[in-house]
């Protein structure tokens, strides 16, 4: 029995705004959410800038004993779920054991984890709070998800640094054909704009260091770019099986038909030459989806405006889609978002399915000083109208994690 899969529900809490539509328009704009640092006081850091959620309030979404009790990155998990959730109109009072949920994280409760080990450090073990493990595991916003809608199919979390999301939504995707749930919640969620975070990516001199100029600081592709900006946010999306969407009369965003994973079996962070991980997780995702690489109309690159990422990644795009790799559309929302790591995966997957709905393709910005190297349309600095039929997303991790989905109307 051939089951297929669709997306019937989107939401978010990004840098740009605090849901889909706020974000969508942000990117379609052009415009960015990288800001200096206000959570702390950046000063003594070699990168001061971060893609920061404002004005954040998680009781819109959980009551506020619950609030207390959970890491900031859980938080964002249920707005996003809970937007898209609305945004599905699911009755989840029918069949909540075929309903299932799989949010990822990069590194799950990390700021309580921090705040806790100075708890013990300066008063001691009897003061550590009795909530820390729940806070910190990276599986509490599935978790959480699962509790507050009583969802009771499949939990399951995805950790693969900044490919979580998007194993997170093939994963999903290939339990619904197993016919092992009827609708998947699946996302990711991540809250690491923290002292710990930015000082451990400062000192690999992975971030960018335009402190003076933070809205320009994310440039993936141009010759001029000097590393990722790092963000926080949650983003997610309703996977349910064709037929029971239908069936109850549920709006389409899209299919997911391609999903492929791999590994680069090379270094702990630096890509594979020529992008050899990241062109077989493409080519295995056209190959589920019996799709010809000319097919693809928008490619939704990594691109983290990093040096080695973006060299690599363009090389892999090259080697799969030959020719039409010239032709093809590529564009990176991390130049607006910045890099929400795990959840990175789950923002590009909705921007594609939006590019999609609307015939609008969002920009690669702060695109000023091509690159010789890299020589595609990445279109720059300004959206592009145009009908797309097949869009894919790709993201690739620290580990050698790559992931790459497709999406069609």
């Amino acid at each position: 029995m051939s089951r297929r899969v669709v997306v019937t529900g989107v939401g978010a809490v990004t840098p740009l705004g605090p849901d889909v539509t706020s974000t969508w328009e942000a990117m379609k704009a052009g415009r960015g959410g990288i800001g200096r640092i206000t959570r702390f006081d950046p000063a003594p850091y070699e990168s001061q800038i971060a893609g920061e959620v404002k004005d954040f309030d998680p009781t819109k979404y959980m009551d506020r004993k619950d609030a207390r009790r959970t890491d900031r990155f859980t938080q964002l998990a249920v707005a996003a779920a809970a937007q898209a959730l609305t945004d599905s109109a699911l009755d989840l009072r029918r069949d909540p054991e075929r309903v299932g949920v799989a949010i990822a994280t990069g590194v799950g409760g990390l700021e309580t984890l921090v705040e806790q080990v100075l708890v013990m450090a300066e008063r001691g073990p009897s003061r550590l709070s009795p909530f820390l493990v729940p806070m910190l595991m990276a599986n509490a916003g599935s978790a959480q998800v699962s509790m507050q809608f009583g969802l009771r199919g499949p939990n399951l979390t995805h950790v693969s640094a900044c490919a979580s999301s998007s194993h997170a939504i093939g994963e999903c995707g290939e339990i619904i054909k197993r016919g092992q749930a009827e609708v998947m919640v699946v996302g990711g969620a991540e809250a690491a704009v923290i002292p710990l975070a930015i000082g451990a990516f400062s000192n690999m001199h992975a971030m960018s260091r335009r402190n003076d100029d933070p809205a320009h600081a994310s440039r993936p592709f141009d010759k001029d770019r000097d590393g990722f900006v790092l963000s926080e946010g949650g983003a997610v999306v309703i996977l349910e099986e064709r037929e029971h969407a239908l069936a109850r009369g549920a709006r389409v965003y899209g299919e997911l038909v391609g999903y492929g994973a791999t590994a680069d079996a090379y270094h702990i962070t630096s890509p594979a030459p020529h992008g050899a991980g990241n062109a077989g997780a493409m080519r295995m995702a056209l190959a589920q989806a019996g799709l010809a690489p000319e097919r693809i109309d928008y490619l939704n690159a990594h691109g983290t405006s990093t040096g080695p990422n973006d060299r690599e990644e363009t090389a892999a795009i090259k080697t799969v889609f030959g020719a039409h790799a010239r032709r093809l559309l590529v564009s990176s929302t991390k130049s607006m978002t910045g890099h929400l790591l795990g959840a990175a995966g789950a923002i590009e997957a909705i921007a594609c399915l939006l590019a999609l709905r609307d015939g609008v393709v969002p920009p690669t910005i702060n695109y000023t000083t091509p690159d010789p190297e890299l020589d595609l349309d990445y279109v720059p600095n300004v959206a592009r109208k145009q009908a797309i039929a097949v869009a894919l997303s790709n993201s690739m991790g620290f580990g050698g994690h790559n992931a790459s989905l497709i999406l069609t109307r």
